[in-house]
């Protein structure tokens, strides 16, 4: 095991006002980072799923889920790292296209990529893609030889896979 390893959480909880900061506080305040954060609803709307990537030893790890599981509107906290596990990112990128060569080709590069096409104006392309960071890696190395306008990106969203919990 890396004596620095990335680990994705999910976290449950209650969706109330302030959960956020109380979880984000957690983080600042012992001085751990996290690498990427996201949150929304689950199907149920009184529970929000945190998605959250972080890194660091066993100790730390340790510590990291320790104290979020301590948190008042915690439900549960899974350290999917642990299992197998999916887990995907968005990525909008505009892409500039100066002419229609240059858009002709980068409409190949992005099926590729199995990119959607999203917006088209004479001079850009905003494409989406999905993926995991790797393949999100590759794409943005790739269309910076085309000139990116612009990038948006989400944080991870992961879950187990198949029946494990």
């Amino acid at each position: 095991m890396n004596p620095e390893e990335r680990h994705i959480f999910s976290v449950l909880v209650e969706n109330r006002f302030g959960v956020l900061a109380r979880v984000a506080g957690l983080f600042s305040g012992r001085g751990f980072n996290i690498d990427s954060l996201n949150v929304a609803e689950t199907h149920d709307k009184s529970i929000s799923q945190i998605t959250l990537v972080t890194h660091g030893d066993a100790q730390i790890i340790e510590q990291i889920y320790q104290h979020l599981n301590r948190l008042i509107d915690v439900i549960e906290v899974t350290d999917l790292t642990a299992g197998t596990h999916v887990e995907r990112e968005l990525l909008l990128l505009k892409v500039g296209t100066p002419d229609s060569q240059t858009r002709a080709e980068i409409l190949q590069v992005a099926e590729v990529f199995r990119a959607r096409v999203i917006d088209t104006k004479p001079a850009s392309v905003v494409l989406e893609i999905t993926g995991d960071e790797g393949k999100l890696k590759a794409a943005i190395e790739l269309f910076e030889t085309y000139g990116i306008l612009e990038l948006a990106r989400t944080g991870k969203i992961a879950m187990l896979r198949g029946s494990e919990k």
